[in-house]
């Protein structure tokens, strides 16, 4: 398959159960028939790539399901300070002095890192998405994510060994 006539061809034919498809993943039509143009235009600057290994259905769901799946990751909503210990809203600490303590214990504690691990952690407490981040230190946005991850694993692992938690 290659050219934009042979896209024209597939949203044509497919456009409508993409929709549908997408509707159903979503629960949001404007944001589905956003996904909707995107699936294609990803289809026009990789229709010389398809070989044909499934059919041209099959290509077409794939694309708009990963094009789905990565405007979840990017909506993954602004961390607060006291959400960064792993606390639920029912754990939090029953008084303001008990929450500045812990505040400023996971500071003290991120300042034990190095730069590169408290600005991902900084940057994702104020929602930056890890591609953003990723771009901006020169890594993987796969390595960004095990980076904040690891770090906040290390953060409620010392803070529940503190008493904290």
């Amino acid at each position: 398959m290659s050219g934009v006539r042979a896209v024209e061809e597939l949203y044509a034919a497919y456009r409508d159960d993409l929709f549908r498809y997408l509707c159903s993943l979503t629960h949001d039509p404007a944001q589905a028939e956003d996904l909707l143009s995107e699936t294609f235009l990803q289809a026009l600057q990789s229709a010389g790539s398809f070989r044909g290994q499934s059919s041209e259905k099959t290509w077409l769901f794939g694309i708009a399901r990963n094009l789905w799946l990565r405007a979840l990751r990017r909506r993954r909503p602004t961390v607060p300070l006291e959400d960064l210990a792993g606390l639920a809203a029912g754990e939090e600490p029953a008084d303001a002095a008990a929450a500045r303590m812990l505040r400023d214990r996971i500071r003290t504690l991120l300042a034990q890192k190095d730069e590169r691990t408290r600005a991902i952690v900084m940057q994702r407490m104020q929602g930056v998405p890890f591609e953003t981040i990723a771009r901006a230190l020169g890594i993987s946005a796969g390595s960004a994510r095990v980076m904040d991850y690891r770090t906040r694993q290390w953060l409620k692992e010392t803070l529940r060994k503190e008493g904290l938690l």
